[in-house]
C-alpha cells in the first residue's frame, strides 16, 4: 500500500489498512503533543493555518518544513504540520498547522514555490491546494476529487500546469489543471491500471507514485499491486495521459517508488514486498525502461519494507529508507548511474521510516517515522555519503511525509 497503513502490508487491498499499521504505538508517542506546533486560534480553525512564529523566511537561518500526517488515525495530527529547520544544525522547531486538510499523507510544492498540494488519503480521494504566505498565514485554495480512493502520492508537473495523483486505493492515476492562482481545477483525467493481472496475494492495482521524468517527456507511474510501472506521455493542452510502455517487474516484487538519477539516464525502484532494488535504464525517446538485477537493501534476512530511495543532488550516492529494519541504506552510484553499490545501513532513529528527503542545500536528510511519530534528521558528508545524526528526534504525530524547502 501506498502511504497508509504502512506500505509494508503489499496483501491488504482495503486503503484503511495502510493507515491503522502502527496507529496503537505511534497514539502513545505523540498523544501529548500538538500538531507540529500551537493549534490555531478559533477566527482561523476553517481550513486555515495560524502562525506561531513569523514566517521561516523572515530567518536568515530558518527554512520551512512542511509534515504530512495522518488525522483520521488515534494520535494522528489536524492537519499539515508546519515547522522549522536550521541547515546547520539540523534542529526543527513546531510553528503551528494547517487543519482542514483530511489525511493529508504526501505533500508536494508548486515549482513557483507559491502553493503547496496535498493528498486526503481517505476513501473518497481528493487532492487540495494551499496558497502560502510571507507572513505565515497560509489559505487553503480548496479541494478537488481525485476519481479514486487513498491516493498517496501527487507530484507538479514542471510546467507547473498540472497535478497529477495517484490513487493508491483504487489502482489508478489522475490529472487536474492548475490555475494561475495555484488553485486546482476539475480533473482532466483518470486512467485506471487494469492490466496485467495483479502480483501475488494483491486483489488488485494498486498505483502507489507518478512522478514526470526529468527532461519533462514522459509521466510514470509506479503499481504495487500488478509490479509495473507505465511510462505516459501527458498532453500539456489537453491534461490526458497516453500510455507509450511499461516494465512489468517480477511477480511479487511490489515496485513501489522511484527516483531518478540527475542524469535522467537511469532510474532505481524500491520494491517493497521483495526487499530490493532494482537499476533502470531510461530511454529518453521512447519513455521505455529497462529493468537490472534485483539488489539488496543490507537488511539481512529479517522482515522488512523499503519505502523509497533519494539521490544526492550530484548524483554520488543514494538513500534507502527501510521499514521494519529501521534503517538507511547507504549506497555509491557508479559507471554514470548505472550501478548502486551498498556500503552500509544505519539506524534512523524511529520506528518505520515511510518517508525520506533531502534539504534542498544538500547538507541534511530527514526521515519521517510513522509509528514513533517522530521525524529523525542526519548530517550528510559530500565528501563520503556518511550520514551522521544531528540529534534527538522531533515529534510529530504520526510523521508520515517531511517536506524540507
Amino acid at each position: 500500500m501506498g502511504m497508509g497503513m504502512g506500505m509494508g502490508m503489499g496483501n491488504a487491498a482495503h486503503p484503511g489498512r495502510r493507515r491503522f499499521i502502527g496507529a496503537l504505538s505511534a497514539a502513545v508517542a505523540a498523544a501529548a503533543l500538538p500538531a507540529c506546533g500551537a493549534p490555531p486560534d478559533s477566527a482561523s480553525r476553517s481550513r486555515s493555518q495560524t502562525a506561531a512564529t513569523p514566517t521561516p523566511r523572515a530567518r536568515s537561518a530558518a527554512r520551512p518544513l512542511f509534515l504530512g500526517t495522518y488525522t483520521s488515525v488515534e494520535g494522528g495530527g489536524k492537519g499539515i504540520g508546519l515547522a522549522t529547520y536550521d541547515e546547520s544544525t539540523g534542529r526543527i522547531t513546531g510553528t503551528g498547522v494547517v487543519d482542514g486538510v483530511g489525511d493529508p499523507s504526501y505533500l508536494a510544492l508548486h515549482p513557483s514555490g507559491r502553493t503547496l498540494y496535498a493528498v486526503d488519503e481517505q476513501e473518497a480521494g481528493a487532492v487540495t491546494a494551499v496558497r502560502l504566505a510571507e507572513d505565515g498565514r497560509h489559505r487553503v485554495l480548496g479541494s478537488r476529487s481525485t476519481g479514486g480512493a487513498a491516493p498517496c502520492h501527487l507530484s507538479v508537473h514542471p510546467s507547473g500546469r498540472w497535478l497529477l495523483s495517484a490513487n493508491f486505493g483504487s489502482g489508478s492515476v489522475a490529472v487536474h489543471p492548475v490555475a494561475a492562482s495555484g488553485a486546482l481545477g476539475e480533473r482532466t483525467e483518470l486512467v485506471a491500471h487494469g492490466s496485467p493481472p495483479p502480483g501475488p496475494g494483491q486483489r488488485g492495482p494498486h498505483a502507489h507514485q507518478i512522478v514526470t521524468s526529468p527532461d519533462g517527456g514522459h509521466v510514470l507511474a509506479v503499481d504495487l499491486g500488478n509490479d509495473t510501472v507505465y511510462t505516459y506521455r501527458l498532453h500539456t493542452s489537453a491534461g490526458t495521459l497516453t500510455e507509450v510502455s511499461r516494465l512489468t517487474l517480477r511477480a511479487g516484487a511490489g515496485p513501489r517508488h522511484l527516483t531518478f538519477h540527475p542524469s535522467g539516464r537511469h532510474a532505481y525502484v524500491a520494491n517493497e514486498l521483495d526487499n530490493t532494488v532494482v537499476v533502470c535504464a531510461y530511454d529518453r525517446r521512447s519513455g521505455q525502461l529497462t529493468a537490472g538485477e534485483p539488489q539488496s537493501t543490507g537488511t539481512g534476512p529479517g522482515t522488512s519494507y523499503p519505502a523509497q530511495l533519494v539521490v544526492t543532488g550530484d548524483g554520488g550516492y543514494a538513500y534507502l529508507a527501510n521499514r521494519g529494519h529501521n534503517s538507511l541504506t547507504r549506497y555509491t552510484i557508479e559507471s554514470g548511474g548505472s550501478r548502486l553499490r551498498l556500503l552500509d545501513t544505519v539506524p534512523v532513529g524511529g520506528d518505520f521510516p515511510r518517508h525520506i528527503a533531502l534539504s534542498p542545500p544538500g547538507g541534511l536528510l530527514f526521515a519521517a517515522n510513522q509509528r514513533s511519530s517522530t521525524v529523525t534528521v542526519f548530517h550528510v558528508d559530500r565528501r563520503t555519503g556518511e550520514l551522521r545524526s544531528a540529534g534527538p528526534a522531533f515529534r510529530s504525530p504520526v510523521a508520515v511525509c517531511a517536506l524540507p524547502l
